[in-house]
C-alpha cells in the first residue's frame, strides 16, 4: 500500500485534517467501488457531484476522503484532504499510486474532431512492426502488445489511464499512443500523464452539446497543448484554420503537416482510387492501402510523429504502406460487384470528406447511396445538416436510425428531414429499423455502384433506451449483400 503524503505530491492542497502517512489500498471515485483503506476522490461531474457520496464512501470503509468542499460533519480516525481541483487532484495521485508510468513510456496524445482514431490506431500497428512492445488507448480498443481490452470511452477514467500505463510498462512497452478527447481533457482525465508530444488533426463542430459553444470546444483543444512540457513536440495540421491557436502558449517544440500550406511534413496526391493512394511526400513516391485525403493527412501526422520520435523516415513510409488502417474507417466490402463503405463518419465533417472521396473517385456512371442516421441525446444542430450533406452528394439517401439512445427516433429523423429542400425530397426515403434501411440500398443497387454506410463504423451495438443490442454494420453489409448478390 501507498502512503497518502507521497500519493499528493504535485496535488495543489488547500487543507489537510487527519494523518497524513496514513496507508492507501487504491484510489477510487466511485463510492460503490470503495474498499477498506481506499482513499476517495470526490469529483463534481456532468451528472452527479461526488461530493454528495463522501457519507456512502464512508460506510464502505475509505479511510481518506479527497474533495474540494469539506463536509459538514468531520468523522475522527478520517483523513481529510481539500484540493483546488478533485478532478486533477484525481489524475495526479493515481498518476503516484502507480508509480508515474509515463514517465517510464513515451507517451503521444492525439486530438482533434476527426482522424484520432486512425491515426493512433496507424501509430500502433507501425511501431509494432518496427519491433516495439507498444501500447494503445483508443474508441475501438486498448491494446498492451497484441493483448486487447475492450473500450469504453475515447479516454479512459484517469485513474484506468494510468492502471493501464502502468501494466503497458511491465510488459516492457516503451511506446504509449492515446486518443485525448475534449471530454477527457477537460475533465482532467489525462491529468498526470507526461506527455512526449501531442497531435492536433482538425476541428469541426461537435459535441457541442457538452461544451455548449464552439469557442470552449476549441479551448478544451487547445488545453493539451497548453500542458505540454518544454521537451514535448506539438505537431498540428497546417491546413486547418486553427491550427496556429494550438501553438498559442505551447511550450513544447512546434512542428506541422499539411497538404496544402507550407508545413514541416508534406505531401502531394498522386493518386486516389477505390483501391489506395499514391502520395509524393519528400520526393519519395509511396503507395498506401488507405483511400482520400483525408487518410493523406492522417498517414502525414504518423510520419510526423515517428520521425520526431527519432524513428528513420524512410523505414516509416516502407511499414506504413503496408497497414491497413482502423476498424470502421472507410472499411471496403466488395461482393457481387458492388462496393460497400462502412465508416464511422458521425459529423456533419466526417460525412462530407467520405462522400467527397468517393466522389473524387467514382466515374460518375454508378450510383452512390448513402445510408446514414444521427445518434440520440446528442449535438441536434448537426442532424439537419448531415441530411443536407447525404443528399446533396448521394445519388439517393436513406435516413436510418443510429444510436438513438433515449430519444425517440422518429424525432431525430424528423430533425434530419428538415436539412432537405422540396427539390430534394425525391432522392430521400426514411427507414427507421437500421437493418431495413441497408437491406433497401442493397436492392436499389446495381452492379458497379457505391454504398456508403456512415455513423456507426466499427460499432457493434445499437443503443436504444439504455440498451446496447448487438449490430454490426460491417457484418450486417456482408451477410445482406451475399445474400441478396448470390454470391
Amino acid at each position: 500500500m501507498n502512503v497518502l503524503k507521497d500519493i499528493l505530491y504535485k496535488v495543489s492542497l488547500t487543507s489537510t485534517i487527519g494523518d497524513m502517512e496514513r496507508r492507501v489500498s487504491e484510489i477510487v471515485f466511485d463510492s460503490r467501488k470503495v474498499s477498506e483503506n481506499a482513499a476517495f476522490v470526490a469529483v463534481a461531474g456532468t451528472q452527479v457531484d461526488g461530493h454528495e457520496f463522501i457519507p456512502a464512501a464512508l460506510e464502505k470503509g475509505a479511510g481518506t476522503i479527497v474533495c474540494e468542499r469539506l463536509p459538514e460533519q468531520i468523522k475522527e480516525g478520517i483523513t481529510y484532504v481539500q484540493v483546488v481541483n478533485s478532478a486533477k487532484a484525481l489524475g495526479v495521485m493515481a498518476s503516484n499510486f502507480f508509480g508515474n508510468p509515463s514517465d517510464k513510456i513515451k507517451v503521444v496524445a492525439v486530438t482533434g474532431t476527426n482522424g484520432k482514431t486512425t491515426t493512433v490506431t496507424l501509430l500502433h500497428q507501425l511501431f509494432v512492426r518496427m519491433g516495439y512492445s507498444t501500447g494503445l488507448l483508443s474508441t475501438v480498443e486498448n491494446k498492451i502488445n497484441e493483448e486487447v481490452i475492450p473500450a469504453t470511452h475515447t479516454t479512459p477514467d484517469a485513474v484506468s489511464v494510468q492502471a493501464l500505463l502502468r501494466k503497458m510498462v511491465d510488459a516492457g512497452c516503451t511506446h504509449c499512443f492515446m486518443e485525448a478527447s475534449s471530454h477527457a481533457i477537460v475533465q482532467e482525465r489525462i491529468a498526470g500523464l507526461k506527455l512526449a508530444g501531442a497531435v492536433f488533426t482538425n476541428i469541426t463542430h461537435d459535441h457541442l452539446d457538452y461544451h455548449g459553444t464552439f469557442d470552449e470546444y476549441i479551448k478544451a483543444k487547445k488545453k493539451l497543448f497548453d500542458d505540454l512540457p518544454k521537451d514535448a513536440f506539438a505537431l498540428v495540421n497546417a491546413d486547418d484554420k486553427r491550427a496556429m491557436v494550438m501553438l498559442q502558449n505551447c511550450k513544447g517544440t512546434h512542428q506541422t503537416f499539411g497538404l496544402k500550406s507550407a508545413a514541416d511534413f508534406k505531401a502531394k496526391i498522386l493518386s486516389n482510387t477505390l483501391e489506395g493512394l499514391e502520395l509524393d511526400i519528400n520526393g519519395r513516391l509511396t503507395w498506401f492501402r488507405m483511400i482520400g485525403a483525408f487518410n493523406a493527412y492522417n498517414l502525414l501526422g504518423v510520419l510526423g510523429v515517428s520521425v520526431l520520435l527519432g524513428e528513420d523516415e524512410e523505414e516509416v513510409l516502407r511499414e506504413l504502406s503496408g497497414i491497413k488502417g482502423a476498424k470502421g474507417r472507410f472499411d471496403r466490402i466488395a461482393i457481387g460487384g458492388i462496393t460497400a463503405i462502412v465508416d464511422y463518419a458521425h459529423t456533419p465533417d466526417a460525412l462530407d470528406n467520405v462522400l467527397k472521396t468517393i466522389n473524387g473517385v467514382r466515374t460518375g456512371n454508378e450510383q452512390l447511396i448513402t445510408v446514414v442516421g444521427c445518434g440520440g441525446n446528442r449535438d441536434k444542430t448537426k442532424r439537419p445538416t448531415m441530411a443536407k450533406i447525404a443528399v446533396t452528394e448521394s445519388t439517393k439517401a436513406i435516413f436510418t436510425s443510429d444510436n438513438p439512445r433515449f430519444e425517440d427516433p422518429m424525432e431525430i429523423l424528423r430533425d434530419m428531414q428538415a436539412g432537405v429542400g422540396p427539390s430534394e425530397i425525391r432522392k430521400t426515403l426514411t427507414i427507421e429499423d437500421r437493418r431495413e434501411a441497408i437491406k433497401t440500398a442493397i436492392m436499389l443497387s446495381q452492379r458497379g455502384d457505391i454504398i456508403l454506410v456512415a455513423g456507426k463504423g466499427h460499432e457493434d451495438y445499437q443503443e436504444i433506451k439504455g440498451v446496447k443490442h448487438h449490430f454490426d454494420d460491417a457484418e450486417v453489409v456482408t451477410e445482406l449483400l451475399t445474400q441478396l448478390t448470390g454470391n
